[in-house]
């Protein structure tokens, strides 16, 4: 008998552990399908906001949409895309890792501070944020050098190349973090206000107007689940507050990053530094907001279709349980 409940105890555990790691992949692979999916659509608008944060010379005299006219007519329409395929190695488990790792961590704080809790939220998203940068950002950097480049002024050739010159050329592999210290200084209040606003806009819109903004879920629970329109919404608003907060810091971020690529030293020497001399060289508006107003316009979207895609992805998978956390 006792032979007989260890085994079936043994089989309990697999079968739960089997169930653990299927939810754990389809969560993963969720969130890597919405990355993908929002960072290809604001593709050309992220291409022309890293060309006008870093003043590229070709394009430092051009607005958001004139500055996309003329990289199609300067170098060729597909090349609004450039260096979307390091993004897209790079997004998918970037977003992967954040959204699996903010329901971890959710989960884990609402253990401790109650699921209601407003600052178990951020601090939620912070730590999905920073988890996923962190892991993610030799890619993001790779990424940025490949965009800033205009045809026919190439210095690398693929995302291979571009990482062997930067650690041959520039320190090591140290040199693919340049800038990771603004990006995690940004990344605590933008991810965190992002899935915070995120999740209580949707909360708001389930409990306040259902009507309008909810149906019922696919899995009968009985419970109820954002209208597309209202996904859009909702993660269009977290994303456009989210990025008031934290954009100086993307400013600088891009400048540390692309400081061997322009000929400005000045701009890869440390976070405060850099700061400091874009505010000096350029002003608030021109220097630590520049190119802010396509942020709005590339952001809003991005992280709609974020945020949207991968509600439908849980739906899809079963990952949804059908009620507002």
């Amino acid at each position: 008998m006792a032979l007989a409940s260890e085994t079936k105890e043994v089989i309990v555990l697999k079968k739960t552990q089997e169930k653990d790691f299927t939810y754990v992949m389809k969560s993963l692979f969720a969130g890597g399908v919405a990355g993908m999916c929002s960072k290809t659509a604001v593709a050309p608008l992220d291409r022309i906001k890293i060309l006008l944060q870093a003043h590229n010379k070709h394009y430092a005299n051009f607005g958001v949409f004139s500055g996309l006219a003329e990289i199609v007519k300067r170098e060729s329409f597909i090349a609004l895309y450039k260096g979307n395929g390091a993004q897209m190695v790079r997004v998918f488990p970037y977003a992967a890792i954040q959204f699996t790792s903010f329901e971890f961590y959710k989960t884990l704080l609402g253990s401790i501070l109650g699921n209601g809790s407003h600052i178990g939220k951020f601090v939620a998203g912070s730590s999905a944020g920073v988890t996923a940068v962190t892991i993610t950002y030799p890619l993001d950097t790779i990424r940025a050098r490949l965009a800033f480049q205009v045809t026919g002024e190439h210095v690398y050739n693929g995302i291979i190349h571009t990482a062997k010159s930067i650690i041959q050329n520039e320190g090591g592999v140290k040199a693919l973090y340049r800038g990771f210290v603004p990006t995690l200084c940004g990344m605590v209040p933008y991810a965190g206000l992002t899935f915070f606003c995120f999740e209580s806009i949707k909360k708001f819109c389930l409990k306040t107007l259902p009507k309008w903004f909810s149906k019922p879920s696919a899995k009968d629970s009985g419970g109820a689940v954002l209208t597309i329109p209202a996904k859009l919404l909702c993660g269009g608003l977290s994303g456009a507050l989210a990025q008031c907060v934290s954009y100086p810091l993307d400013v600088t971020r891009r400048r540390m990053q692309l400081s061997s690529m322009d000929n400005n030293a000045k701009y890869g020497h440390g976070m405060i530094k850099t700061l400091i001399t874009v505010y000096r060289n350029d002003g608030v508006t021109n220097g630590l907001y520049r190119g802010m107003s396509i942020n709005f316009i590339r952001a809003v979207p991005m992280v709609a279709v974020s945020f949207s895609t991968y509600e439908l992805m849980k739906q899809t998978l079963h990952l949804d349980t059908g009620v507002d956390s």
